[in-house]
């Protein structure tokens, strides 16, 4: 009769396959055992407090609960948690801190493609593209006599009708910098951004901007001056309590009535009752979000839903094929960079 030993590899739980690009990185490596939920869907809460016990490394996304109940399941042994995303939200930091476990996440290799989705909403908000392919779908265009303005919606880039454009950034970190350079060729002419409140004003480093994107003007301005003179406002700010509602109703009358709202950030930046009334109202001229509050539990007949100049996508903004490789990627050599006790490729300090 053989005698059962008992293996001496760390081991790591995954909570959903990485794809064929990324899984191998773990699969074929003889220095730790590797625990994968074997369905791509939401990793089942009581498969994962089963099998994290005596875990070294643990990798989730962004729609799992990392919470006490999970990290005592885990034990002792847990080294290192890695989310695949940028956003840490979801991950009580106090609770690893307490334990001595290493966070690792996935930024930078998201930004252009958020960038690239925002520049997207933008377009798609202010050419009513929600309601217009809605007339298409439906049948309606045959019906739709042709008028001058039929359809029109507020040109995104200068023109001689509207030879100054202004942008404005709740944020402006790397997401809304690389924005920023995507928006420059349409001949956008003034950026304005509202920073974090503890971090004071920098009217050299607004300037160093300015220079660096080839724009008249870069600078911070406080919200109500961004809300009243941008005729876009991108939302690119951290989540969390801070932020909650920083576009509420009355940053969103004080817009132009020309003016439209990208959210590509989170769903609780943004006041959604307001919102709903905005539009209704026509404060504003139209939303783009790629982010909801609630999500993913958003049904047909929410009141957003309903609102033809109001696009919504379902939060797909590092969704690009390369970028969720380059995520995965990314998660997988935090993961192992933690559990082997090397560095990791990406962090978190608690200085971010």
């Amino acid at each position: 009769m053989g005698v059962f030993v008992a293996s001496t590899r760390p081991k790591v739980v995954v909570t959903r396959n990485l794809g064929p690009e990324t899984m191998p990185l773990l699969l074929e490596r003889d220095d730790v055992e590797v625990v994968v939920w074997p369905e791509d869907t939401y990793c089942d809460r009581k498969w994962l407090l089963e099998n994290v016990r005596g875990a070294t490394g643990l990798l989730v996304m962004l729609s799992d609960r990392v919470d006490a109940e999970l990290l005592e399941a885990a034990g002792p042994s847990l080294k290192v948690l890695s989310t695949m995303s940028v956003g840490y939200e979801h991950v009580p930091l106090p609770e690893l801190a307490k334990r001595n476990i290493r966070l690792g996440y996935t930024p930078d290799v998201l930004t252009d493609a958020v960038a690239d989705i925002a520049i997207m909403l933008a377009l798609m908000a202010s050419r009513n593209a929600e309601e217009v392919t809605a007339v298409v779908r439906n049948g309606e265009w045959p019906k739709r006599p042709w008028s001058p303005f039929m359809f029109c919606g507020p040109q995104l880039s200068a023109s001689t009708v509207h030879p100054q454009r202004t942008a404005g950034f709740i944020g402006f970190g790397r997401i809304a910098q690389a924005t920023l350079k995507r928006l420059v060729p349409f001949g956008l002419t003034t950026c304005l951004y509202a920073g974090n409140p503890a971090t004071p004003a920098d009217p050299a480093a607004d300037a160093a901007h300015a220079r660096a994107f080839g724009l008249p003007r870069v600078a911070r301005v406080g919200l109500a001056e961004l809300a009243a003179e941008s005729d876009v406002v991108f939302v690119l700010a951290p989540g969390g309590p801070a932020t909650r509602h920083v576009v509420d109703a009355a940053f969103l009358r004080r817009m132009k009535s020309t003016a439209v709202l990208v959210n590509a950030a989170r769903g609780t930046l943004v006041d959604t009752d307001a919102l709903v009334r905005a539009l209704r109202e026509r404060w504003i001229w139209g939303a783009g979000l790629d982010v909801l509050e609630g999500e993913p539990v958003i049904h047909a007949d929410h009141p957003l839903v309903k609102e033809p100049r109001c696009t919504l996508l379902p939060h797909i903004g590092s969704a690009s094929i390369e970028t969720r490789q380059g995520m995965a990627k990314m998660a997988a050599e935090n993961l192992l960079g933690g559990v082997l006790g090397h560095a990791m490729p990406a962090e978190f300090t608690g200085t971010k």
